[in-house]
């Protein structure tokens, strides 16, 4: 959500670039080499002077930037087009891809996720201080309080990372808390050159504040007394505040380069890290051409969970990013709890928005309104963009401005500077009535669009409008809690509609959490103030918080798979309120459907005891790269090893052991042809393996369905298990008429015992 100046930035950079390069030599972009090492001639001593002769053949200037050992095989350097192609036919290549910029996906939460009830209800284990969680992101601000690192052990013995110094950053900034601290620039210094180290340090310490965040959300220690400017007071702590913290520091002010991205999730394996966060994603593409889903493959094959964000370009279909199935991809919900700041207009009509403003307030009583349209010659002037107001008709007055486009803090600071007093800001169309609360410059409140068009039409036609904001605090127990925010990315998933995204939402919405010392809570340049805490919100919150709930299952079941504690998060999340609703979707203010919650909302208590899981080894990921009919190439760009598909076996998707069932009715011909009599209905089967990790028992099946359209049928109907981790299949049969092809239906399947309930949701897509 936030940073969108940083994205800015990087454009300028990119032109000044661009600038520079003579019309006489052709421009040399970042690329990502691959290399089949299994097919190094005989000849080198190393993998790596293969990879510096592969360069050669292509340049005599070209240096590599990076060489990569763990999370692929082969190298980043700078070429040109041409150059780049010869390589990609050079023996041994298995491709050579462009670089690629990803984006930043940007106190009550352990209460609203029922992880402040006694110890004594949760498994304790000693490996709770042993499980390492990697943060991949803006770096770390060490001398936040989350990473106190009193009480705790010594660091654990197969930590094999470091803390690596720099500008405003020693070796002494870590500690048995932030047990390691890395930075990798080389691949955003290729594409934008040097960078101003006063604004920037070229160090793990976090100039920006989203990555302090994100890693305090996910293990921060306890701190009492936390809060934002006296908003969301209380004890601020980690999802795994036992575990330890690892920053990687890959995104910088221009962006996030994938050749840093690698090179820091190479690092993180050999690291012995546990899992990896990434609040981060680019658009979709095929997995062989994704960095982050080739880099999270090699981690998933070493142990380690990878959680990724869904991305904020809700609440549109098909939007989300990182959707490989080996990835744990997290969307984001609300909490409990608001910030009230209510805008009067008029003789005393009322409408409810948010805020965390804390400063001088309004003088009292009703102050005039005017609406930025009418107070601008610019044809954007509604969205109180820079320089677009006449500080004449603004003065004095509260301004309300429309939602959009540029950054809604710096829309106040634009109202602040062209001498307004206040700022109502109001939702449209693309928001609705998403409320979203920020630490404004002025006095401010965010409205829904019904609010806003009401304000905005009252402010048009009265001739004498007038306002005032009444900011009330914090206010708890809000409800219905939590529904899916309108900018949490949602599916189908647009590589492979077989494997439903998301996988699971989590508290994404005025999350408060560490913050850096060298950035305001707005992340406005002309914001001077300093907090210890902030509030903010974004996928990139949600997704620590599932990284931080996978190290706290690690640290229970140490001898859990990332697919176990993936599955075990699934399969008992909820998607009902207390009163059996099912949970709402802010955009519409209707239920959401798993494309947009996926299995649901996160419950880690339940998740500590699942009942059973779906498992899924190596072997099962290859088998699905064969079922997406992946070359030997492709496949060894993602899995990094010689691998063909057996041409005898029948590999299929519906087999693919996943928690989550989406079935594509495909039509055929037949069914298609207007004047042929139709083949009969569309039958298609789904297969699935459960693990046994409770006690003995039987596990009953039932099915609820809101697509009466499908026959489901579950054979056997009944699953005994005599021991722990005994395994036992069961097949799903669908049955369906050809329906529209934009038709999507939903339903689900659960196993119980009587008290555990394993939930699995289905989406029904027709082609």
């Amino acid at each position: 959500m936030r940073l969108i100046t940083c994205y800015n930035m990087l454009l300028v950079f990119l032109m000044m670039g661009i600038c520079h390069v003579s019309s006489s030599s052709p421009e040399k972009k970042t690329y990502i080499v691959h290399m089949a090492k299994s097919q190094m001639p005989a000849g080198f001593d190393h993998h790596i002077q293969w990879y510096e002769s592969s360069l050669r053949h292509v340049s005599d200037t070209a240096e590599m930037i990076y060489t990569y050992t763990n999370a692929i095989h082969g190298y980043a350097t700078r070429l040109t087009e041409s150059e780049a192609e010869t390589l990609s036919s050079t023996p041994g290549i298995l491709a050579v891809l462009p670089e690629t910029r990803y984006e930043l996906h940007t106190t009550r939460t352990p209460s609203f996720l029922g992880l402040d009830r006694s110890p004594d209800e949760f498994i304790e284990s000693e490996s709770a201080s042993d499980v390492i969680i990697g943060v991949l992101d803006t770096g770390v601000w060490p001398e936040s309080k989350s990473f106190d690192d009193t009480g705790m052990g010594p660091v654990p013995m197969n930590w094999n990372g470091a803390c690596e110094t720099g500008r405003n950053f020693s070796a002494s900034s870590c500690n048995r808390k932030l047990i390691g601290a890395r930075y990798f620039s080389q691949g955003y210094e290729a594409v934008v050159g040097s960078f101003d180290e006063s604004v920037e340090s070229k160090s793990p310490r976090d100039d920006d504040g989203h990555g302090t965040h994100t890693a305090s959300t996910a293990a921060g220690s306890p701190v009492e007394g936390a809060s934002l400017f006296g908003y969301a007071p209380g004890t601020a702590r980690g999802m795994a505040p036992k575990a330890r913290v690892a920053a990687y520091k890959v995104c910088w002010a221009g962006g996030c380069f994938s050749s840093d991205i690698l090179k820091a999730i190479d690092k993180a394996i050999e690291d012995k890290v546990n899992v990896l966060s990434l609040s981060l994603g680019g658009g979709m593409s095929d997995y062989y051409r994704d960095s982050v889903a080739i880099g999270a493959f090699a981690a998933m094959e070493h142990g380690i969970l990878v959680s990724c964000s869904a991305g904020n370009s809700g609440p549109s279909a098909f939007s989300l990013s990182n959707g490989a199935p080996w990835i744990t991809t997290v969307g984001a919900g609300t909490l409990d709890r608001d910030f009230p700041a209510f805008a009067t207009v008029g003789e005393g009509k009322k409408y409810f928005g948010v805020s965390l403003f804390r400063g001088d307030s309004l003088p009292q009583g009703q102050l005039p309104l005017v609406y930025a349209g009418n107070a601008s010659n610019s044809t954007s002037g509604s969205l109180c963009m820079t320089g677009t107001l006449i500080p004449e008709k603004v003065k004095d007055k509260i301004v309300l401005c429309d939602r959009g486009v540029n950054a809604r803090v710096q829309k106040g600071a634009v109202v602040k500077a062209a001498g307004g007093l206040g700022m109502i800001l109001a939702n449209t169309d693309a928001n609705g009535e998403e409320l979203v609360a920020d630490a404004h410059l002025l006095p401010a409140t965010l409205v829904g669009q019904k609010s806003g068009d009401a304000i905005r039409d009252y402010a048009i036609t009265d001739s004498k409008p007038t306002a005032t904001i009444l900011f009330e605090g914090t206010k708890v127990g809000v409800q219905p809690s939590p529904v899916v925010a309108a900018f949490s990315s949602r599916g189908p998933n647009g590589i492979t509609p077989e494997i439903l995204k998301p996988d699971i939402i989590a508290p994404g919405v005025n999350i408060l959490a560490g913050w850096s010392g060298a950035m305001g809570p707005t992340g406005v340049a002309s914001d001077t103030r300093r907090v210890q805490f902030n509030i903010i919100s974004g996928t990139s919150m949600s997704c620590p918080h599932v990284s931080g709930l996978a190290g706290f299952l690690k640290g229970a079941h140490p001898e859990w798979s990332p697919a176990a504690i993936k599955s075990a998060l699934m399969t008992t999340a909820y998607v009902t309120y207390k009163n059996g609703e099912t949970l709402k979707d802010t955009a519409t203010g209707k239920p959401s459907t798993p494309f947009d919650h996926g299995a649901g909302h996160v419950d880690p208590v339940s998740a500590l005891n699942p009942g059973l899981i779906y498992d899924l080894t190596i072997d099962d990921y290859l088998g699905f790269l064969c079922a997406l009919k992946y070359t030997p190439s492709q496949i060894s760009s993602v899995a990094r090893r010689n691998f063909t598909c057996d041409s005898d076996k029948n590999y299929s998707l519906s087999d693919f052991n996943y928690p989550s069932f989406a079935v594509s009715f495909k039509s055929t011909p037949a069914h298609k042809a207007a004047d042929s009599p139709r083949s009969g209905p569309i039958v298609l089967k789904h297969t699935r393996t459960v693990t046994n990790v409770g006690p003995p028992g039987s596990y009953k099946v039932t099915v609820t369905s809101q697509a009466p359209e499908v026959k489901i049928s579950v054979d056997p109907e009944v699953l005994s298990f005599s021991k722990v981790n005994e395994k036992k299949s069961y097949t799903v049969t669908f049955s369906s008429e050809p329906m529209p092809s934009d038709t999507n239906k939903f339903a689900r399947i659960e196993w119980s015992d009587g008290k555990h309930i394993v939930t699995s949701p289905i989406a029904f897509s027709w082609s």
